[in-house]
């Protein structure tokens, strides 16, 4: 559709040299494409082949919280409320904060993570080459050095999928949260979404939902 919509315009503006003003105010659509999932089984695996303890920290919060990237690189020491088991994220999506619920599994993987490091501020602070300088470091880890963490452990988990990146994390969050049967809405504010619309997106990428279906179904017409 976008071709064909930049053949026709190109023709008339360039060709024609018509300032058609049609194309002002059309827009070709973009096209909607559904994000690549991973099973539980295949996340699993793949923060089970992360190599370095900091890369696996850093990508199993990632998971365990929904978060993106970003959020979870500006994470700080005092954004852990292991009271009431809670995450704030600063400056999210549209700079707006949220709390998210903090897996016990996860506190304890940070715990380990900050007793190796003992950054005072810093949560996921880089590590630089030999891994001493994290206890000093004034910046997160970098992008770049999760992205190649996490692209290693996919090959060495023998996952194949294509088109899954770090981000694909966060969207296994939300359909594996929907698959286990919590509710839309706890999942809109757990994401951070400002609209319900954005996390219906989730209910395309599992068939949970049909196949419980089918199964009352099942159960209300049995014995007819």
């Amino acid at each position: 559709m976008r071709i064909c919509y930049c053949g026709i315009r190109f023709f008339f503006v360039h060709v024609l040299q018509r300032n058609w003003h049609l194309f002002d105010i059309l827009r070709a659509k973009s096209e909607a494409r559904l994000p690549a999932i991973l099973s539980c089984q295949e996340v699993r695996a793949i923060l089970g082949s992360v190599r370095t303890p900091h890369n696996r920290a850093f990508l199993s919060t990632v998971y365990a919280c929904g978060l993106r990237l970003q959020d979870a690189q500006q994470l700080e020491v005092s954004d852990i409320d292991s009271q009431r088991m809670m995450i704030h994220v600063h400056r999210g999506k549209g700079a707006k904060d949220r709390f998210v619920p903090l897996p016990h599994a996860t506190l304890a993987i940070l715990r380990t993570h900050w007793r190796r490091h003992r950054n005072p501020r810093l949560l996921v602070p880089a590590c630089g080459h030999n891994g001493r300088a994290a206890a000093t470091a004034t910046t997160p880890m970098a992008k770049s050095s999760v992205q190649g963490a996490f692209r290693h452990a996919k090959r060495d988990a023998g996952v194949g999928k294509r088109g899954v990146p770090v981000h694909t994390l966060r969207h296994c969050y939300a359909t594996h949260l929907l698959e286990a049967g919590v509710n839309l809405r706890v999942i809109q504010k757990n994401m951070g979404h400002a609209s319900l619309e954005t996390t219906m997106m989730y209910l395309h990428l599992t068939h949970k939902g049909s196949e419980d279906a089918y199964a009352l179904i099942d159960r209300v017409m049995e014995g007819l």
